[in-house]
């Protein structure tokens, strides 16, 4: 029997995740706007997902190493901070030197350094994303879970709102520049790169030096374990094969529930990675109305200049994904406030399929939004003049903000009571194969569904998207959910 966690205050667990506001801050910037400037810098439509590839990949690298090297690690920092500290400032690197391409034009060409820089950065925001996970699972009793997570989810959609929404915000209300010349990066996306990494370190060493994990004895202790025999065996170093005999070991025999979950994630990843490289080029089409050859680079190379109603609509389009995808963080953080509540009365099955559904009929309903008619919008702090389908598209954000601030905690929150205490941090890891191999089948898979079956009409595909949704709220049913029996 072990010793009983304490009960954390409010602030505390919000200290716990804070700084993954800042992370997601930097996420969101990428997300919104890396399918932008890898167009801007020479990519065509069906490429885009071959170079999202790397996003995917560096997670399915660095998370489980992360994860085992953040289970043995103890020092003056902590446990997981350590890993969370240095992720931050690579990742900060990486967003200063991404918009900045072209400067390198002379070593190396702006597209090929734009996507190295992509790399850096998932990778370092992949070093940030399981320590923070596990840091919850670590500091917050298995009476507060739920709690824990569904902070955690609002505040990664606070930063994602605001992260989303910063290109729009330079240009419309500071007056920077959003249009830009092949090649180029539109200097309102440049500046928001680097208020994000300013943000990104910021707030990681707020939860660095606000948060003080607890030492070993006393965690092993909480954790109904002996931290002796848990030390000795930490001692023995078996040889490299070994140990990955026991990696694959710890992969097949893993928790039923986290089985389960594999095959939602699944789904449901497939669907979001589809929502963040195409949603660009979907609503600059469909609601725009500018024509697909637009983003066809062999005909852009024919000419001498795209004329100016089409740059200036492509950044319109460009912007305006940032305020959509500012608008489903909104509503995620919104309905995280109340997720907890809802997971406890309802059940966790029952509110996770059910937001998961609602996002799969919102991602299908972006077809039905194809209204030209320019309206003004009062956005309070400027006024802009948009189609009117990009106004009704708010509507269905209502959806996928719900689907997103389940998927950011639900699968969390029943997965964390199923794994063993030694080895939260690795499973963690592991876990994110869950996140990161259904993005690689996505990213190799979707720009041949988008050219040969789609005709580069980029609207299907998000619809495409709305149907995996489904299918993953229909598999959570099929989760069998299992709790690690410690004292609370």
């Amino acid at each position: 029997m072990g010793k009983q966690q304490p009960q954390l205050s409010f602030w505390q667990v919000w200290n716990v995740s804070f700084g993954f506001l800042g992370v997601q801050f930097g996420f969101a910037l990428q997300n919104a706007n890396v399918s932008r400037i890898l167009s801007d810098l020479g990519a065509d439509p069906h490429q885009l997902s071959f170079f999202w590839i790397v996003a995917p990949l560096m997670g399915l690298i660095v998370q489980p190493f992360v994860g085992a090297a953040s289970d043995r690690t103890w020092n003056r920092m902590g446990r997981r901070t350590p890993f969370i500290f240095a992720g931050a400032i690579a990742a900060a690197i990486g967003m200063v030197l991404m918009p900045n391409a072209p400067l390198f034009v002379a070593f190396i060409a702006p597209m090929i350094f734009g996507v190295l820089m992509l790399a850096i950065m998932d990778a370092s925001f992949n070093v940030c994303f399981q320590p923070f996970r596990a840091l919850v699972s670590d500091m917050v009793p298995p009476k507060q879970r739920n709690v824990g997570y569904s902070v955690q989810s609002l505040l990664i959609n606070i930063g994602a709102v605001v992260g989303s929404l910063l290109p729009f915000l330079l240009t419309n209300v500071i007056g920077l520049d959003n249009t830009t010349e092949p090649g180029s990066v539109a200097q309102s996306v440049m500046w928001a790169f680097y208020i994000g990494a300013t943000v990104l370190l910021g707030t990681v060493l707020w939860t660095v030096f606000r948060t003080k994990e607890y030492p070993p004895e006393q965690y092993y202790a909480y954790k109904g374990m002996d931290a002796v025999e848990v030390a000795k065996a930490r001692e023995q170093k078996p040889p490299v094969s070994e140990r990955l005999s026991n990696f694959v070991r710890l992969v097949i025999h893993m928790p039923t529930t986290m089985k389960g979950l594999a095959v939602t994630q699944f789904f449901s990843w497939f669907a979001l990675f589809i929502m963040w490289v195409y949603t660009t080029n979907a609503i600059t089409q469909h609601i725009w109305g500018v024509d697909k050859k637009w983003f066809d680079q062999s005909f852009l190379a024919t000419l001498d200049a795209v004329p100016l109603e089409i740059a200036a609509a492509k950044g319109a389009a460009g912007d305006w994904v940032g305020i959509i995808f500012a608008a489903y963080s909104l509503f995620a953080a919104i309905f995280s406030v109340f997720l907890a509540k809802l997971a406890d009365r309802l059940g966790r099955k029952l509110v996770y399929s059910g937001a998961l559904a609602l996002g799969g009929l919102s991602y299908i309903s972006f077809m039905f939004f194809q209204d030209l008619t320019p309206v003004d919008v009062n956005l309070l702090i400027t006024q802009v003049t948009v189609p009117m389908g990009a106004l009704y598209l708010l509507v269905p954000m209502i959806g996928v903000g719900i689907a997103w601030a389940a998927i950011l905690a639900m699968p969390y929150a029943m997965l964390a009571g199923a794994l063993p205490a030694d080895k939260t941090g690795i499973y963690m890891g592991i876990f994110n194969f869950t996140i990161a191999a259904p993005q690689i089948i996505s990213a190799l898979t979707a720009g041949l569904i988008l050219k040969y079956a789609f005709d580069n009409e980029a609207i299907n595909i998000i619809a495409l998207a709305g149907v995996l949704m489904i299918f993953a709220a229909v598999s959570v049913f099929f989760v069998k959910e299992t709790e690690r029996q410690v004292a609370d």
